[in-house]
């Protein structure tokens, strides 16, 4: 059966889905599908900031975007994502090479803890470090190594932000580059020791060599992430009045209005073009990079135990230490201390805050009710979207696959500032036919959510469907059952590890997402993003760290159940394995 390629071919097309009305039902729904939550939000974003009341307007957009404020922002968030990501390449790729190529133990923990770092929020990577390098800080008020009392904290500001963002996104550098790294056969460091390289000569001149797809890749990605990140600068930078692009658009819009969002959509524009070329970019040049592994071995673990492996473990547990542990015990020590400026000791030990945002405040008792549901409500539809567009595109149509991936992961490589605006102009006026407007209700968030991660939850079901042997389905076919029985009955068990873990990945990112939906809630749909943003902005920064804290444990936790379902998931289906 597995042999007749024609075969198989034949009955799956004979299939009542594959032929007939049925056909063109399924390709039409999945045109709809990615077309509404992928091309739509941005073709509708580039008609509002190209024109204006109906006719084109370019030299207003370009006006607009070349306006003092705008070139400001701009030099901001160019000087900002450039300098971040070359801090992010550099650690990133440093602790890449470490945790690959020597033999430490608890390698894979490592990885986890220092991708956990990344998960975190942005806004709560922010808040912990403005709350542990401050004046105020609990942690440096206990050890007497606080600035003195009214000085300005250090973090809040350019340098700031350069360094929040740079650590933030040192992980997906180490992804990236790590990745890279075991395409790498092991004979290519074998054979450079055979000519007398040393460890760093093998490092210089043969690895980093092979790799610079890779490399480049990171640097372009940390360099899109920083660009479009809205959490770290708008808790950074709001209260100094340093503005880069997205935080200036938030504060157009926050203060005017509808009235300016077509001018809010022209210096989107810029985002678009700069973070999602860079983006494409990057994904350009990993796919051209040639897999060179032969003979099945990698380059993990080359190097054994030694002098170096040592040092080299006390660096990566250093990064572990910096990006993960100190900036979570600073939040806990901000959350335990009775108000702001408190030293952390035994006699000012307080659980008030925990309680206050679990029990006795209704906005974050409700900010936590709906973060739970929008984030689980989205990782449902992409994980259901996910299954039925990858089975068809992987057995039916393989050759609008990469169109389709494509045009899905759009959403997720334009900042998500960009995509909340877009999500407006689509649905501030009510939908037609129905008349129902889903402008200021939580359906907006879910469906920004899901258009964002839906790349999320459809690479690790697509991975397992690609791994699923056709024999089975064909098996299914012979007893009469058509594609969608063998979708429900055959194929969804088979793959259900996969959709399991993409739906978890989309809740994990959010369950804390700020950047989209500080555009789009309003009283009632308010997330957790948006009360800590709110509570830090209020000067209310115990109560704000005991959000963070909560929320933390909450992806730590989410991140636990993924690891457990690894062993059971298609290679690369978390950043982390």
């Amino acid at each position: 059966m597995r042999g007749g390629g024609r075969l198989r071919t034949t009955r799956f097309e004979s299939s009542p889905l594959w032929r007939g009305p049925g056909a063109f039902v399924a390709l039409a729904a999945i045109g709809v599908a990615v077309g509404l939550l992928s091309a739509l939000p941005v073709v509708r974003l580039a008609f509002a900031g190209l024109t204006r009341g109906g006719e084109l307007a370019v030299a207003a957009a370009w006006s607009l975007a070349s306006s003092r404020a705008a070139l400001l922002a701009t030099q901001h968030s160019l000087e900002t994502s450039l300098a971040s990501a070359a801090i992010s390449l550099v650690l990133g790729g440093a602790v890449a090479l470490v945790a690959t190529l020597w033999d430490m133990p608890g390698r894979r923990a490592f990885s986890f803890l220092f991708l956990l770092s990344m998960m975190m929020a942005p806004q709560v990577a922010a808040l912990a470090f403005a709350g542990l390098l401050g004046p105020a800080s609990p942690l440096l008020l206990a050890l007497d190594l606080a600035p003195p009392a009214g000085s300005s904290n250090p973090m809040r500001g350019a340098a700031g932000i350069i360094g929040v963002l740079g650590l933030h996104h040192a992980p997906l550098a180490f992804v990236v580059i790590r990745a890279g790294l075991a395409r790498l056969p092991r004979e290519v460091a074998e054979a450079a020791a055979l000519d007398g390289a040393s460890r760093t000569q093998t490092i210089l001149r043969v690895v980093l060599p092979l790799t610079r797809g890779h490399v480049a890749a990171a640097a372009l990605l940390c360099f899109a992430s920083a660009l479009g990140n809205f959490g770290i600068p708008a808790i950074l930078g709001l209260s100094s009045g340093y503005l880069t692009l997205p935080t200036l658009i938030y504060r157009r819009l926050t203060s005017f209005g509808p009235s300016v969002i077509g001018d809010a959509a022209s210096l989107s524009l810029v985002l678009v073009v700069l973070a999602g070329g860079s983006v494409l970019a990057a994904q350009r040049l990993v796919s051209r990079a040639p897999a060179l592994s032969s003979d099945g071995r990698t380059l993990d673990g080359l190097w054994t135990p030694g002098r170096a492996a040592r040092a080299a473990a006390v660096f990566s547990w250093f990064m572990i230490v910096l990006c993960t542990v100190l900036p979570f015990l600073s939040l806990l020590g901000s959350a335990l201390v009775p108000s702001y400026g408190m030293p952390l000791s035994w006699r000012t030990l307080t659980a008030d805050h925990f309680v206050e945002v679990l029990l006795r405040q209704d906005v974050t008792t409700r900010a936590f009710r709906n973060s739970l549901l929008f984030a689980g409500t989205a990782a449902l539809l992409c994980a259901s979207l996910a299954l039925v567009l990858g089975y068809a595109l992987v057995r039916r149509w393989p050759r609008l696959r990469a169109t389709v991936e494509t045009a899905i992961e759009l959403p997720y490589a334009i900042p998500g500032i960009v995509l909340a605006l877009a999500a407006i102009l689509l649905l501030l006026r009510p939908l037609p036919l129905v008349g129902i407007s889903l402008y200021g209700t939580g359906a907006i968030i879910v469906l920004a959510y899901a258009a964002r991660f839906l790349p999320l939850a459809f690479k690790p079901v697509t991975a397992s469907i690609d791994q699923l042997d056709p024999a089975v389905e064909e098996a299914a076919a012979l007893c009469g059952a058509g594609a969608l029985q063998r979708l429900r009955y055959v194929v969804a068990p088979a793959v259900a590890p996969g959709v399991v873990a993409g739906s978890l990945m989309v809740f994990l990112l959010a369950f804390n997402e700020l950047t989209v939906s500080a555009l789009l809630w309003s009283r009632g749909t308010e997330t957790i993003g948006v009360i800590l943003f709110s509570l830090d902005e209020a000067g209310l920064a115990s109560t704000a760290a005991a959000v963070a804290v909560l929320s933390t444990l909450v992806i730590a936790t989410v991140m636990l159940v993924l690891d457990r379902l690894a062993p059971r998931l298609p290679a690369g289906s978390l950043p982390w394995q």
